[in-house]
């Protein structure tokens, strides 16, 4: 039972320290600013079957607040079997923004996404890449403000947050909760001095920077992880020039995964590059995560076993219930979605079991990804 109290008790201090952590990130920028004219962000939005996203967030990009001088947006259309490219093609059309269009064979490579950056990088004309997906919303502020947060810090590398459109059933509920938890962590660790995670969904970051640490080159060969391994390549040889956008401008929202398969073949994808993450911090983290969860499980099948009359195990769950939820209600408050704070109990009861399947499915290799097999 010491044991127990021990390592719920460290798990419970660890939220906490997550909660004091994310109170004192800083909102950025600062108010006001001015853009030198010679400054331009270079928007890279890999797709591949996005015809029902792609003209919703080309959309998006043509209502930003920063001057179109200031920015262009490359899509990588990667092989699309649908209409991807001609609506890509038929919005170029209106010449209201500087609009690029590469459109890449469909061949066999370990990383379809990082081709897709690297292809673009060799056109793009931008000083700061700022990467982003085709099924994602942006508002209006959203480039302006990664802009003035570049300008104002020289930052390297700047992680933005991430969470889903509306949520319409149960499963969206859940998917938001626990995503909204890996956003957070991230971006408590980054600001901590000990980034793990961030979401290629909303990633800045200088191309001389990227130059500078190689690019994706040793992690190519990896079907996913083209934000987290950059992220780590930068921050080895950049730690003081990482940042994480606390600014609900800079919230970009993405879709939630409609279905079970599919929600299993995305964690699956991200599984594939935790697991060869070989640094002993992130890999002593996952260990801890992963063991307490899975003794929640075990205790929480005692609680329903003696109905709930066992004080000492009572006690240890709410150790780690309770932090937990703070933590969790402060990140899904800043990510506007205060009506589902209610939810993260029902979530926290779940998760362990989630935990304890996906890591076991971390053990296999290979998995589908946008109707190719990947591994």
């Amino acid at each position: 039972m010491y044991a127990l109290w021990l390592l719920f008790s460290l798990y419970g201090l660890a939220c906490v320290w997550l909660c004091v952590k994310w109170v004192w990130i800083v909102q950025r920028p600062a108010p006001g600013g001015i853009v030198p004219l010679h400054f331009k962000i270079s928007v890279i939005i890999p797709v591949r079957n996005e015809a029902t996203n792609i003209g919703v967030l080309l959309n998006d990009l043509q209502k930003q607040s920063l001057a179109p001088v200031h920015f262009e947006v490359i899509v990588v259309n990667d092989a699309s079997t649908d209409e991807t490219e001609s609506i890509v093609r038929d919005f170029s059309r209106t010449k209201v923004m500087d609009l690029k269009l590469i459109s890449l064979v469909d061949e066999r490579v370990s990383s379809p996404k990082k081709r897709a950056i690297t292809e673009a990088l060799k056109v793009a004309g931008g000083q700061l890449i700022v990467t982003t997906d085709g099924d994602c919303r942006v508002g209006e502020k959203w480039l302006e403000t990664i802009a003035q947060t570049y300008l104002q810090t020289g930052a390297r590398l700047i992680s933005g947050p991430v969470t889903f459109l509306g949520e319409k059933n149960s499963f969206d509920v859940f998917q938001t909760v626990e995503f909204a938890s890996l956003i957070g962590t991230g971006a408590c660790l980054l600001e901590g001095g000990h980034p793990t995670m961030c979401n290629g969904a909303n990633l800045a970051y200088e191309r001389a920077a990227f130059e500078e640490v190689g690019g994706y080159r040793g992690v190519d060969q990896i079907a996913s992880g083209d934000d987290e391994f950059l992220l780590q390549k930068i921050h080895q040889r950049y730690a003081e020039g990482i940042y994480f956008l606390k600014n609900k401008d800079a919230i970009v929202h993405t879709q939630p995964q409609e279905n079970w398969r599919a929600f299993y073949r995305q964690r699956v994808r991200w599984a594939g590059k935790w697991a060869v993450n070989r640094r002993v911090a992130t890999m002593i983290a996952a260990i801890f995560v992963f063991l307490v969860n899975v003794l929640t499980f075990i205790l929480l099948a005692g609680v329903i076993m003696d109905k709930g009359q066992n004080v000492g195990i009572n006690t240890i769950l709410m150790v780690k219930f309770l932090p937990e939820f703070l933590f969790l209600s402060l990140i899904i408050r800043f990510l506007g979605k205060q009506t589902l704070i209610g939810y993260i109990p029902l979530v926290q009861l779940f998760y362990p079991l989630y935990v304890l399947f996906f890591g076991l499915a971390a053990q296999q290799k290979g998995y589908e990804w946008k109707g190719r097999k990947l591994r």
